[in-house]
């Protein structure tokens, strides 16, 4: 590779104008309001614990779709990601697909979380809040959407349920933890967890944000930054950086038994790719997802790369399997322009279908 030599003056160029871009910004940063969680109105219509159960409120045309969809989200980050802002919202391309969507924001658990097991939360809350969309909505069964870690919830719940849940798609959700190109994975099966969770109990969210950030560390600490001062003479793009920004420190912390089940049986034994997980009493096999599924994935993921996606077509039961290849990343499946132009019609459009 050949140097880049600059002379002194053009340095000093360059220099000067990062100083006038970030003199510029800052009366930008300055009149930054309060950064919103969520965009989109809604109600609470169930709560429990930390637990709040949502109904978005939907357009001002009738619902087409009677059976509605329920959005289970990771627990390692908040919700509102679905729905940053208002071009840049999965549920609001859903609600203009005609679709009539709930979703379980988790709360932030505390030290009296600090036992609460898968069981709690899949057969548990999830079970609990599909039944009361089922008994709102007078259906069998509902529509269920799981994101990243969610989505992994929700293919277990979906196993040990299959009666209640009539379609069902996952959004970039890790079914085969063991493929060669997961770095995450490596780095999670040599980790003592049970150490770690006898130690600290709950898991600090910072913990586990760091650990995601050193993932790619030059792009997500640093290199973001530098480029930010390019966006600071534009309010909205300032108010954009902003919104992801929080969205991404806004990290709960982990019940400590949750998150040492699913270490062990997700990430070190590869459970679902083995004979299923055991829940409860009752083991989650995959091979009793007997419901359609659609699978999201993105093409560029380094959280869950594509290949951990797809092994769920060789395990699942259903003759009824799609799936969905978007050409972006982890974070850009839910907010780039392309992926709100994709990726919400094609659900309600596979949705429509089914139903």
């Amino acid at each position: 590779m050949i140097p880049v030599q600059m002379r002194p003056d053009q340095i000093m160029a360059e220099l000067a104008e990062f100083q006038t871009k970030l003199g510029h910004g800052l009366q930008n940063l300055m009149e930054v309001g309060e950064i919103p969680t969520g965009v989109t109105p809604k109600e609470a219509v169930y709560e429990e614990d930390k637990l709040t159960l949502y109904r978005f409120q939907p357009p001002a045309s009738k619902v087409q779709n009677r059976v509605p969809v329920l959005i289970v989200y990771a627990l390692v980050n908040r919700p509102y990601m679905t729905d940053l802002q208002e071009n840049r919202s999965i549920v609001r391309g859903l609600l203009d697909a005609g679709l009539d969507v709930y979703l379980i924001d988790w709360g932030y658990p505390d030290r009296a979380d600090r036992f609460l097991t898968l069981d709690d939360y899949i057969n548990g809350y999830i079970d609990r809040c599909v039944d009361v969309i089922r008994k709102r909505h007078k259906v069998d069964a509902i529509n269920l959407l799981g994101i990243c870690q969610g989505g992994t919830f929700s293919l277990c719940y979906s196993a040990l349920h299959p009666e209640k849940v009539k379609n069902l798609i996952t959004m970039v959700t890790p079914v085969d933890f063991h493929t060669p190109d997961n770095v995450l994975s490596r780095w999670v099966r040599h980790v003592d967890v049970d150490l770690l969770v006898d130690t600290m109990g709950n898991i600090p969210g910072e913990l586990l944000n760091a650990t995601f950030l050193m993932l790619k560390p030059y792009q997500l600490i640093g290199q973001k930054y530098l480029d930010m001062v390019d966006l600071l003479d534009d309010s909205s793009k300032v108010n954009n950086f902003l919104r992801m920004e929080k969205w991404i420190f806004d990290s709960p912390d982990q019940a400590g038994e949750t998150y040492r089940q699913f270490i062990k049986d997700f990430y070190q034994k590869n459970a679902l790719m083995n004979g299923g997980v055991q829940i409860g009493s009752r083991r989650a096999d995959l091979a009793n997802l007997t419901m359609p599924v659609l699978n999201v994935f993105a093409e560029q993921d380094h959280l869950v790369p594509p290949a951990a996606s797809r092994a769920l077509e060789k395990v699942a039961g259903t003759k009824d399997y799609t799936e969905l290849s978007f050409p972006g990343g982890h974070i850009g499946i839910y907010v780039s322009g392309k992926a709100q132009k994709q990726v919400p019609p094609a659900i309600g459009n596979w949705i429509h279908e089914r139903t």
